[in-house]
């Protein structure tokens, strides 16, 4: 069995007095000493610096390199400004998804940072547009940092100034002592923050320049789950996979009018035929929010039915946990879309049916920049 990949931050990590666990192929912080609560309540509050670096980064040039790349991703790609940032999915000729993106116009190339445990497959996937004159250029030279929280601005503009003009989904390269930063503004907590490109040789001393800001501590995965999931944020694997389709999972926002049925762009990408037809009639089953009864939490895998004992199974918990900031447990689960908002429907934990009340999503409002 191979060995876990390390980022260049993992010394860091370890001197701080992270705990590690194997993610998707890598060694990762899951906590630091401050623990899990505390460090989601902190990046809600200040600012939290997270390693992202097994996130893959890659760059696409060539001829309408935007419109090559609307032929695997549903998004409206040529008509994005340069400087901007957009998300998207890559789907399947089923209709599923096979992962979800960002994707920047820097110029003269695109910029992409898709999903650690995806990686190998998406630049594999991406290959195919080499056929129409695009280079896919995986970026393995750079490691990626996430600052997160309503602080965040203040402390990455005292140390590259000009970062504070940016707006949500803007990009922009700046320097920092001699190194080029690729920073946009965005993230994946539900807070304003930035994701900052940095090369491997200044990572290190990026990430110790930050964490000597008084308003920053490190943040590890456990307290990246419980904030995306208060955001209403899907994780790719668990509320979403390749039997999923963008409507079922909520995300038929990333889909615009210009790629769906009329749209002068329409269709033209895999599945296209079956996600524009769910996304114009509805879907049966989506994406929806769960506040449980009490303090218990509901965690992936857990049953949904539609009554107290017996009853019908309605689907499963996608992602659950305990949200600091909701106060309580809240969970996600694909259910039938014509369940009212503050029904009631069961989990069955450990044996016992528990009352859960359809939540709107997400659970904590977001706080970006606009």
């Amino acid at each position: 069995m191979a060995e876990n990949r390390r980022t260049k931050l993992y010394d860091l990590h370890i001197a701080r007095g992270a705990k590690m666990v194997p993610f998707a192929g890598w060694d990762m912080p899951v906590q630091y000493p401050m623990g899990v609560l505390g460090e989601h309540l902190h990046t809600r509050a200040d600012a939290g610096l997270f390693d992202v670096s097994h996130m893959g980064q890659v760059i696409l040039r060539g001829p309408d390199a935007a419109l090559a790349l609307e032929t695997l991703v549903p998004a409206d790609i040529a008509g994005l400004g340069e400087g901007r940032q957009r998300y998207g999915l890559f789907t399947n000729d089923a209709g599923g998804v096979l992962d979800d993106l960002m994707i920047a116009n820097k110029g003269d190339h695109l910029f992409l940072v898709v999903n650690a445990a995806c990686a190998d497959q998406d630049i594999a996937h991406l290959r195919q547009l080499e056929s129409a004159g695009i280079t896919v250029q995986p970026i393995t030279d750079r490691a990626l940092l996430a600052l997160q929280g309503p602080k965040a601005e203040t402390v990455l503009d005292r140390l590259v100034p000009g970062v504070a003009a940016m707006k949500f989904m803007d990009v922009a390269e700046f320097d920092w002592q001699g190194a080029t930063l690729w920073i946009s503004r965005s993230g994946y907590t539900g807070e304003d923050g930035y994701e900052i490109s940095v090369p491997e040789a200044q990572a290190v001393a990026l990430a110790e320049a930050l964490l000597e800001q008084p308003e920053v501590a490190p943040i590890g995965l456990g307290a990246r789950d419980s904030l995306r999931l208060e955001a209403g944020m899907p994780l790719y694997g668990h509320d979403m996979d390749a039997a999923t389709r963008p409507a079922e999972a909520a995300l038929g926002w990333s889909i615009p009018k210009v790629r769906r049925q009329g749209g002068a762009r329409a269709g033209g990408f895999p599945g296209a035929d079956v996600i524009l037809a769910e996304l114009a009639n509805g879907a049966s089953r989506t994406r929806r929010g769960l506040r449980p009864e009490g303090r218990a939490p509901i965690r992936e895998g857990v049953e949904i039915f539609d009554a107290s004992e017996g009853g019908a199974s309605l689907g499963k918990v996608c992602s659950g946990g305990f949200g600091p900031s909701a106060g309580g447990p809240i969970a996600m689960a694909i259910l039938p879309a014509d369940l009212a908002e503050g029904a009631t429907v069961w989990a069955e934990l450990r044996g016992k049916r528990v009352a859960v009340t359809i939540a709107p999503l997400p659970f904590h409002k977001p706080s970006y920049k606009r």
